[in-house]
C-alpha cells in the first residue's frame, strides 16, 4: 500500500490517467471488397454483404476464359458463347428445362438464341456469371436485354433494366417502343411510366417514326392510345370544370359570412350609402366583405330595387334567399327579411325548391371539405 501511495503522489499515473489509443477495427476495404446495404421489397435491412472483388474477378475469368465449359449458345452470324449448364441452369429456371430436355442425347449440348446481337447475348451471358454489366453495354442493349431477361425469366436483369429506363434512357424518341416492349414482357411499372409520358407529350411523340411504325404493325395499339388521351383530356376538363364549381360555392359561402358580420357585428368599413370609404381605413378580416359592401350600398339606394329590375338588386335578393335556406334560427337573426323568405319559401314550387335545396347542399359539402362550416344543418 506504501508503495502504491507514493506512486501515485509522485509520479505522473497518480495524477493523470492515460488511456492507450485503441487499435483501428478489421474490416473489408473500399479497394478490395464490395459492400451493398441489404434490400428487400424496397426497405433495408440490418447487416451487409461484402462481396471481395476477388470473387467477382474469378466469376468473370470463368466467363470470359470458358475454363471447362460444356455448353455453347450460338447466336446472330455465327457467333459462339461458351457457358457452364450448371451455372445456366441455376441462374434461369427456362435454361435449366432447355438442358434437361438435351442430357442425354450424347451431343455437345447447346442452345440457340436468334435475332439478336451476339455482344447483347454476351453481356447477358455475362450477368448470370457475375451479375455485373458495363455502363455502355447497358445503355446500348437495354432493350434486347429486358426481352432476354423476360424470355429465360431473370427477374433481377429485368427489375435493372426497368430501372435504368426509368432513370434516363427512356426518351421520346424510343417511348413508344419500349411501351410495347412493356406490354410483351409484362412490365406493368414500366408500361405506365411510357403511358404517362405519352399523354403528357402527345403531339410530339405521335410525330416520332415509332409512332408511324406503330401505326402500321399495331393499329389496335394506336386506338386504345388515342381513346386514352380523349379520356384524360375529358378527365382534365371534368376536373377544371369541378374545382371552378368549388371555388364558386366557396365565393357564395364567403359571401352569406361577409352578410352575417355585416348585419350581426357591424362593418367598420361600411357606412351609408353616400359615404365614400376611408383611405386609411383597415380591411375586414372577411375577404367578400369589401365587394357585399359595394352591393349594399347599391341596394340601398337604388331606385329599381324590385327583382328584376336592377341586376345588381336581383343578385342582392338572391343572397338574403340564400342566407334563409342556410340560417338555421330566422327568429334571433339580425339580417333582414330572412323570416320573410322562410315564409316565402314555403310557397314556392317543387321545382324551385329542389334548385335552392341542391345549391345549399353543394356550398355545404364544399366547405365542410375545406373547413368547418360557418352555418350548421
Amino acid at each position: 500500500m506504501g508503495k502504491m501511495d507514493s506512486i501515485s503522489e509522485g509520479s505522473p499515473l497518480g495524477s493523470e490517467k492515460i488511456v492507450p489509443v485503441a487499435p483501428p477495427l478489421p474490416g473489408p476495404t473500399t479497394s478490395s471488397y464490395y459492400q451493398k446495404e441489404l434490400m428487400m421489397n424496397g426497405s433495408n435491412l440490418s447487416g451487409y454483404s461484402c462481396v471481395s472483388t476477388a470473387t467477382i474477378d474469378l466469376w468473370e475469368r470463368l466467363f470470359d476464359e470458358g475454363y471447362r465449359a460444356d455448353v455453347t449458345i450460338d447466336t446472330e452470324n455465327g457467333g459462339i458463347i461458351y457457358a457452364h449448364t450448371n451455372i445456366l441452369g441455376m441462374a434461369s429456371p427456362v435454361m435449366k428445362g432447355m438442358l434437361k430436355k438435351m442430357k442425354g442425347h450424347g451431343r455437345q449440348q447447346s442452345i440457340s438464341i436468334r435475332g439478336i446481337p451476339n455482344d447483347a447475348v454476351r453481356v447477358f451471358i455475362r450477368f448470370l456469371y457475375s451479375s455485373c454489366y458495363e455502363k455502355e453495354e447497358m445503355e446500348e442493349f437495354v432493350l434486347h436485354l429486358l426481352v432476354l431477361s423476360h424470355a429465360f425469366v431473370v427477374p433481377q436483369l429485368k427489375q435493372e433494366c426497368v430501372r435504368q429506363l426509368e432513370q434516363g434512357l427512356l426518351t421520346m424518341e424510343n417511348v413508344i417502343d419500349i411501351f410495347q416492349l412493356a406490354l410483351l414482357c409484362d412490365a406493368p411499372r414500366l408500361g405506365f411510366i411510357c403511358h404517362r409520358m405519352i399523354m403528357r407529350n402527345f403531339i410530339a411523340i405521335s410525330a416520332t417514326e415509332g409512332w408511324q411504325a406503330m401505326k402500321q404493325s399495331h393499329p389496335f395499339l394506336e386506338k386504345e392510345l388515342l381513346e386514352s388521351l380523349i379520356y384524360e383530356e375529358n378527365r382534365q376538363k371534368e376536373r377544371i370544370r369541378k374545382l371552378n364549381e368549388r371555388r364558386i360555392y366557396l365565393q357564395l359561402y364567403e359571401a352569406m359570412e361577409a352578410l352575417v358580420h355585416i348585419c350581426r357585428d357591424g362593418c367598420q368599413t361600411i357606412g351609408p350609402h353616400d359615404k365614400d370609404f376611408k383611405g386609411n381605413q383597415v380591411p375586414c378580416r372577411y375577404a367578400a366583405c369589401k365587394g357585399l359592401e359595394l352591393l349594399v350600398r347599391h341596394f340601398a339606394g337604388c331606385k329599381l330595387r324590385v327583382p328584376g329590375g336592377c341586376i345588381h338588386c336581383k343578385r342582392m335578393w338572391q343572397l338574403l334567399e340564400l342566407h334563409s335556406r342556410l340560417c338555421t334560427n330566422s327568429n334571433v337573426c339580425g339580417v333582414p327579411l330572412c323570416r320573410n323568405f322562410k315564409e316565402r319559401i314555403r310557397r314556392q314550387s317543387k321545382k324551385e325548391e329542389i334548385k335552392w335545396t341542391l345549391l345549399v347542399e353543394k356550398i355545404l359539402r364544399t366547405k365542410t371539405i375545406t373547413g368547418a362550416p360557418f352555418f350548421s344543418w
